[in-house]
């Protein structure tokens, strides 16, 4: 029996190692070739693309046209199945890869017709731009013939398909998915509020904060609304209602002039916040080209899929961007007689079956019917503007003056540009696509109040350069003038703490360096919260012995998001839980219109502190005698739920909540959420929290900065790019953890590439 289970043993030793042999050697088989030389019948003339320990692909060509097809074969070769996902993501074709589950998700992307939009679009673009996209859609096609399935297809059974010149402008399609999509739900959501509650509970929950950080300064008034009575026949059995946390979607940065540097140049910061995942989605890379017999140098980060460095340096000039939230979406409320039309869409699973998707339409845009009423959305990515590849050219610009100019035209999701050059100039403006119709809403209009304003670009956009305190800074709160709101609207602006702080923390130096735009970006102090911080001490205080070890952790709570503190966490989840209690009525009758406050709980922040000051008793839920009772009952209930997540015991130490466990970093492979037993081959490593939100150093378990960026133009030597992930999307690659230990640590990977390791040189052949 012995001898048995030894054999046993043995056996099962074996057949791990020999299915461990199998699997890498079917990884491998896709492994790209980093070194090698090669002829293509696209090119002009030849092109190299180097790799240096971190995989940035360095790009020599001759030209712009044959860059793009470099860019495009390295991308192919590193992160196809990204690209690939975020084609079809947009044009509503994910079922092609992942069978009948994605369905419904592709339904909700074809109700916008993406691919439809960007293959007309595509047709009108300009000559240059179009030889651009299609000697990009030949090297990521020429990458691919190169190499086998990479392991995702092989999992999924899928096949690859082409990429195609439209793809590119898909991908800048997800993009307004990731960024804008907020807004019309936002609008959505108020107007059921207005309709089922009336128009002062509308005001009452959009009432603006007492965080504000305009670059003018200028401030919208902050008198209180009035508060509603909550109708007698509102149900107050419910005492609290889940009300998911926004991601935030969003960014940070910020702009000196030369004045406020040692070297008299601009300098700039850039970190944008987007769900992270492996791979990371943007790509680092530096194109060297000529054009017009000038030589061009770009480093920065690439969007895969996508021919542009999105957002870098040229030597003369550094750009970066932030969410703009301008108000570029209006839900149209039709007429009970009005005709409409319908589209069909089909959609193809992985196994061949199809389905059909019929899709109402207007002359307004496509319909949704909720509670009886229809409405047509008329969205900003609906547009002919919406896309392009303007954004090429600010590769060639050498002033602030002549970058604000390119931007203008620029086809993306509305973002706050923030650009400075080697002369010490500084400057901010909205760039991207901005509907010209100046009656933005933040409730559904009636159909003769649409503006065919619409159907053009906007082109009174504001700037600000070089202003008197030498300093610009934007974080997804409004920046424009209170004057300017009418004009622009609000699509959703984050409350201004994150950018106050921003702001507040430029203003306490008079000069700066690349490692003090750091230390600003690994902000965590929690300002925000110090209110709420003081709220929870007093309630818990009334009962000093029963709460002792709570309020033992929150008097040493650091006063940031560490990862050490206990009562950070307390505090954080403290305000979530009492906003998810006091506001449960509202959400529970949005959820029976399948819509939630989560849309705008950030804008909650004001009329909570109003409801608490005022504690009214049409608010309080049957459960609760009492506001007191409300607000040390919620807490009870907010902290035992944590005990039980991550302690597994309402009788677990409070030591479980340390803020840098409960907010843990978890950056995942799409796979690895499915398919647990590949985490350790496909996630990045864990790591302790230590930022949130509504601070600089914004961090969530799978959401955060992107990259972050330190950069005066023309001194790029001394500039710093970290990235949560590493270049390549294969496991086996050597670049696919590179470069993430010093984005956790806080480290300076440099922005320049550093010694060349690879070399793949293509040739242009004469067939």
């Amino acid at each position: 029996m012995l001898r048995f289970f030894k054999w046993l043993t043995f056996g099962l030793i074996l057949l791990a190692l020999l299915t461990t042999a199998v699997v890498y050697g079917i990884l491998s088989l896709s492994l790209p070739s980093l070194s090698g030389k090669g002829q293509s019948a696209v090119l002009s003339e030849a092109v190299s693309i180097e790799r240096d320990a971190l995989g940035s692909a360095v790009i020599v060509a001759r030209n712009r046209v044959d860059a793009a097809y470099a860019l495009g074969f390295a991308h192919g070769q590193d992160r196809f199945f990204q690209m690939d996902l975020l084609r079809r993501n947009a044009a509503g074709e994910l079922s092609e890869l992942f069978g009948a589950a994605a369905i419904n998700l592709d339904k909700t992307m074809r109700f916008h017709q993406l691919r439809k939009r960007a293959t007309a679009i595509l047709a009108t673009l300009p000559e240059r731009e179009q030889k651009i996209l299609k000697a990009y859609s030949e090297g990521v096609n020429e990458a691919q013939a190169q190499s086998y399935p990479s392991f995702e297809y092989i999992l999924t059974g899928a096949e690859r398909k082409p990429w195609q010149a439209a793809d590119s402008l898909l991908v800048i399609y997800t993009m307004y998915l990731d960024l804008q999509a907020g807004n019309f739900e936002r609008d959505l959501v108020l107007t059921q509020i207005e309709q089922q509650f009336g128009k002062e509970m509308l005001a009452f929950v959009t009432q603006p904060s007492r965080y504000q950080a305009a670059l003018d300064g200028s401030e919208i008034a902050k008198g209180e609304a009035a508060i509603p009575q909550l109708a007698k026949q509102v149900n107050k059995t419910i005492a609290y209602q889940p009300i998911a946390e926004p991601l935030g979607i969003g960014s940070n940065n910020w702009a000196v002039t030369g004045q406020l540097t040692q070297s008299g140049h601009g300098m700039l910061s850039d970190d944008m916040h987007l769900s992270i995942a492996v791979p990371v989605i943007w790509y680092r890379a530096q194109l060297n080209y000529q054009e017009n017999n000038q030589a061009h140098q770009i480093t920065g980060v690439s969007l895969p899929g996508a021919p542009a460095i999105v957002v870098g340096s040229n030597g003369h000039v550094a750009w970066g961007f932030t969410n703009g939230y301008l108000d570029t979406a209006d839900w149209i409320k039709l007429p009970k007689v009005y005709q409409t039309h319908v589209e069909i869409e089909q959609l193809t699973v992985v196994d061949g079956t199809e389905q059909v998707y019929e899709l109402e339409m207007s002359e307004f845009g496509p319909v949704k019917t909720l509670n009886g009423e229809r409405y047509a959305l008329s969205w900003v990515a609906h547009q002919n503007y919406a896309v392009d590849m303007e954004l090429l050219k600010l590769e060639q610009v050498h002033t602030v003056a002549q970058a604000l100019e390119v931007a203008k035209t620029i086809g993306i999701p509305v973002q706050n540009m923030l650009v400075v050059d080697n002369a010490g100039n500084a400057a901010w403006q909205p760039t991207g696509a901005v509907p010209a119709r100046t009656n933005p809403s933040d409730v559904a209009i009636e159909s003769q109040a649409y503006s065919n304003l619409w159907q053009y670009d906007a082109d009174d956009l504001p700037s600000v350069l070089n202003p008197d305190n030498q300093r610009l800074w934007t974080g997804n709160s409004r920046v424009i003038s209170a004057s300017q709101l009418a004009r622009f609207g609000d699509g959703g602006y984050a409350i201004g703490a994150r950018a106050a702080q921003i702001r507040d923390r430029l203003n306490e130096k008079q000069q700066f360096s690349e490692s003090d735009f750091y230390k600003i970006q690994l902000d965590n102090e929690a300002r925000f919260l110090t209110q709420w911080h003081e709220l929870l001490l007093t309630t818990l205080k009334q009962q000093p012995e029963r709460y002792a070890l709570d309020i033992a952790e929150l008097e040493n709570w650091q006063a940031c998001a560490c990862p050490e503190s206990v009562g950070y966490t307390l505090v954080r989840y403290y305000r979530s839980r009492l906003i998810d209690t006091v506001f449960a009525t509202l959400e529970s009758n949005l959820s029976g219109s399948d819509l939630s406050l989560s849309a705008i709980k950030s804008n909650l922040e004001t009329p909570i502190w109003q409801l608490i000051a005022a504690q009214p008793s049409s608010w309080l839920p049957e459960k609760y005698s009492s506001w007191h009772d409300l607000m040390r009952g919620a807490y009870e209930e907010m902290r035992d739920d944590l005990l039980v997540q991550y302690g597994q015991s309402k009788k677990a130490s409070l030591k479980v909540l340390k803020w840098g466990d409960v907010n843990q970093l978890k950056i995942q492979h799409p796979f690895s959420k499915q398919m647990p037993l590949l985490s350790n081959l496909l996630d990045m490593p864990m790591h302790q929290g230590f930022g949130d939100s509504f601070m600089p150093a914004v961090q969530k378990t799978s959401f955060g900065a992107s990259q972050r960026l330190f950069v005066q133009p023309g001194l790029e030597r001394n500039a710093i790019l970290t990235l949560p992930g590493g270049q390549s999307g294969h496991p086996l690659s050597p670049f696919y953890r590179a470069g993430f230990d010093d984005y956790v640590n806080g480290a300076n990977t440099p922005l320049l590439p550093g010694e060349r390791l690879y070399q793949i040189t293509i040739e242009p052949s004469t067939k």
